[in-house]
C-alpha cells in the first residue's frame, strides 16, 4: 500500500478545471517531484492533498484512508504538512513564533526536541530566532516555512517551489537540506519549476501539462528524456 495515492482527480477553481484526472503514488520515504510550466496544475495537487481545493471527483487515500473530503487541519493531524508557494510566513511574528505555530495541532511531548531539530537543519532560524519574519530575506523565509511544516512532525512533507525568489547560493543550501530531511526519513512530495534541483534530489517524477500527467519515470530517466530537456531543463 502506498503512503500516498491519487487516482482520477479532479479539481476546480469556479467553473475552471484546473486538475484532470491526476493519478500519481508516493511510496513510504521516497522524495517524489512534480514538474510542469506555469499552470499545470502542480500547486492545485498539492492543495487538493492538503484539503484546501478539495476534488470534486476521484480519490485521494494516504496510508489507505480516504482523505479527499478531509479538513485540512484534520489532515495536519493526520500527517501530512504543507510549506507553501510564496512561503506565507507571519511577517509580524518571531522566527520562534512561526516555528511554535506548525506545532498547533500537537499534544505530545516532542515539540521542544522538533524545535532543535528544525534549528540543527536550519542554524540560521536559530541565528534568527527572535527576528520578526518580515525582516529576513526569501531565502531565510523559504526556510522558515519548511521548518514550520517540520514542526508538524509530518510523515509526508509537501514542498511547493521552494526555490522561488530565492538567491542561487541559498537555493542549493535548501535542497541540501530537503534531501537531508529526505534522509531522515519524512516522505516528500515536491513541486518544482526547477527541474534540475527537483530531479537532483528525487527518486521519481511526474510532468503535469494543462492538469493531466503526461509522463512518469524515475529522475534519471526523465532528465535523460528529449521532451523534458527541451522542455524543463532548458537543453
Amino acid at each position: 500500500m502506498a503512503l500516498l495515492e491519487l487516482t482520477g482527480v479532479h479539481a476546480f477553481y469556479g467553473s475552471i478545471k484546473a486538475l484532470k484526472g491526476v493519478t500519481l503514488r508516493v511510496e513510504e520515504g521516497e522524495c517524489v517531484t512534480l514538474i510542469g510550466s506555469n499552470g499545470a496544475g502542480k500547486s492545485t495537487t498539492l492543495r487538493s492533498i492538503s484539503g484546501l481545493t478539495p476534488p470534486r471527483q476521484g480519490s485521494i487515500r494516504y496510508r489507505g484512508l480516504e482523505i479527499g473530503k478531509t479538513p485540512p487541519q484534520d489532515i495536519v493531524r493526520l500527517g501530512i504538512a504543507h510549506a507553501p508557494e510564496g512561503r506565507h510566513c507571519f511577517q509580524r511574528m518571531t522566527v520562534a513564533e512561526n516555528l511554535e505555530l506548525g506545532a498547533y495541532v500537537r499534544r505530545d511531548a516532542g515539540v521542544e526536541d522538533d524545535l532543535e531539530k528544525v534549528f540543527a537543519l536550519f542554524p540560521r532560524l536559530k541565528e534568527r530566532e527572535q527576528q520578526k519574519a518580515g525582516t529576513m530575506s526569501g531565502g531565510e523565509q523559504q526556510m522558515l516555512a519548511i521548518g514550520r511544516a517540520l514542526m508538524a512532525s509530518p510523515r509526508l512533507l509537501l514542498l511547493d517551489e521552494p526555490s522561488m525568489g530565492i538567491a542561487p547560493i541559498l537555493v542549493e543550501q535548501i535542497y541540501e537540506t530537503i534531501a537531508e530531511i529526505n534522509r531522515q526519513g519524512t516522505t516528500i512530495l515536491l513541486v518544482e519549476q526547477n527541474a534540475n534541483f527537483a530531479l537532483d534530489v528525487s527518486a521519481r517524477g511526474y510532468v503535469l501539462e494543462t492538469g493531466t500527467v503526461v509522463l512518469t519515470d524515475d529522475s534519471d530517466a526523465l532528465r535523460e528524456s528529449p521532451d523534458v530537456q527541451r522542455a524543463y531543463l532548458g537543453t
